[in-house]
């Protein structure tokens, strides 16, 4: 949701690049990219299903990581007033009224300069771009298997597909492996190969570059960007990474002793930490197979202790997260407590941040198959508990922003009905998805959630 500073820009920014372009023409196609390595695949938000990147144009042009023909192409729609198909989510937001604000309007507002798009307006519509911001896996090596996660992301979870094959959903969420392929290991991927050949040169445009994975720590790609940043600094970019923090503590330490060396050097302009957490205790470490949530805090008390560095947690909202959530904010405004003060003279920001979108993939985590008679009551405890410590100005607290995101998770269960179709088939696809899932990885739902042993049961029945 944005705040009124960013309508203000979105405002102001809008009418210029209708009347450049189209008022279908959304920065993002070309300053925004996400690039998978180990499955050699790109788009520029994630929205559109990500496509793969062809070999043959990675020959003689590295940047075809991003400038792929088939983003060229949408790019050149969107230039002549067409909407690619790939962006159906903005447009049926902004169908609904001139009121309605997507992703579109959010994200090139965001990045929008007079410098970037002048070169865009010159340039011919094919061109390679630099984008400012890349968010980029190198390996899909990971200690976890989380539930709502892939084989695409995580070595661990295919390795259980590649021994007990996919489980049995009609969703769309696939986990069979037989349909795409993901590199081996780094050091042999021409997709790796065609990153560092960029790399001298889409460092200089560049001012977000967020490493994702799999987990990154593991990944020896990311130890080599550090090396590279250390011998040539990029005092202009900002360094991102998603970790589950959830790896060996010896690497978390050198993480830490890492990024506050380059920021310390001026190697790099700032660093962020992002990790994930969408409950508290062992209902935690059921979403998120591999968990360890006494290594976990162990790690993130580390860093929180020995940095200035935000560490932000991506609470992917689902629907173990329902009955439980104000377990984790209560965590939340313990640490806000305990690390808000602990660099001298930091009062600006804050240290502890958190994020709370809503899962929709697959159908079997979406909180909006659950009977909403039963399961709102808890939503409207969370949200009365962010009501409650609400203090905007107080970083021990939930500032209002948090709150407003956090009650539109609540308005998007209580307004959301599924028609009972698709209904039915979510609710049997959740009976025997987790009773395969308890049966593979040695756990129980019904002893993790005991007050949702009566919708699992149910369910059996459908």
């Amino acid at each position: 949701m944005p705040n009124n500073k960013e309508i203000e820009q979105i405002n102001k920014v809008l009418p210029v690049t209708n009347e450049m372009f189209s008022p279908t023409f959304c920065l993002a196609k070309w300053h925004h990219t996400t690039i998978y390595l180990a499955t050699g695949e790109t788009h520029s938000c994630y929205h559109p299903a990500p496509h793969k990147i062809p070999l043959e144009e990675l020959k003689d042009n590295p940047s075809a990581l991003h400038n792929t023909k088939e983003k060229k192409a949408q790019r050149k729609q969107m230039l002549c007033g067409e909407k690619p198909g790939g962006c159906d989510y903005c447009w049926k937001i902004e169908a609904m009224g001139n009121g309605y604000i997507s992703d579109r309007h959010i994200k090139t507002a965001s990045i929008f300069t007079p410098a970037r798009v002048q070169e865009i307006k010159n340039a011919p519509d094919d061109f390679n771009i630099d984008p400012e911001y890349i968010e980029i896996s190198f390996s899909n090596e990971c200690n976890f298997k989380c539930g709502y996660c892939h084989p695409k992301a995580s070595s661990r979870y295919w390795k259980e597909i590649e021994d007990y094959g996919p489980y049995s959903m009609s969703s769309t969420h696939r986990q069979d492996i037989d349909w795409f392929t993901v590199a081996k290991n780094e050091e042999e991927n021409p997709y790796v190969d065609a990153w560092w050949k960029w790399w001298p040169q889409v460092s200089r445009t560049l001012n977000i570059l967020r490493i994702t994975g799999g987990e990154p720590l593991m990944h020896k790609s990311l130890w080599d960007l550090f090396e590279k940043l250390e011998a040539d600094p990029k005092p202009h970019i900002q360094i991102e990474v998603n970790s589950n923090m959830g790896v060996k503590h010896s690497l978390v330490e050198k993480l830490t002793k890492t990024v506050l060396r380059l920021t310390e050097k001026k190697c790099i302009k700032s660093f962020k930490l992002y990790t994930s957490i969408d409950s508290w205790g062992p209902r935690a470490e059921y979403i998120r197979t591999g968990l360890d949530l006494e290594l976990w805090q162990k790690n993130l008390d580390y860093f929180l202790k020995n940095t200035p560095f935000a560490v932000i947690f991506m609470i992917t909202f689902n629907i173990f997260s329902v009955t439980s959530f104000h377990l984790l904010l209560e965590k939340i405004l313990e640490w806000r407590s305990k690390y808000n003060g602990i660099v001298p003279n930091q009062v600006r920001w804050q240290k502890v941040q958190f994020d709370t979108p809503h899962l929709k993939e697959p159908s079997i985590y979406d909180m909006n198959i659950l009977p909403k008679e039963e399961f709102m009551p808890y939503m409207y405890k969370h949200l009365e508990f962010l009501e409650n410590n609400e203090c905007e100005g107080d970083r021990s607290k939930f500032s209002i922003l948090e709150v407003e995101k956090f009650r539109r998770v609540v308005d998007y269960m209580k307004t959301t009905n599924y028609e009972e179709a698709k209904l039915k088939q979510a609710r049997t696809d959740f009976y025997h998805w987790f009773t395969e899932f308890d049966k593979r990885r040695e756990c129980s739902l019904v002893k993790t959630f005991p007050e949702l042993e009566k919708f699992y049961n149910e369910s059996a029945s459908l």
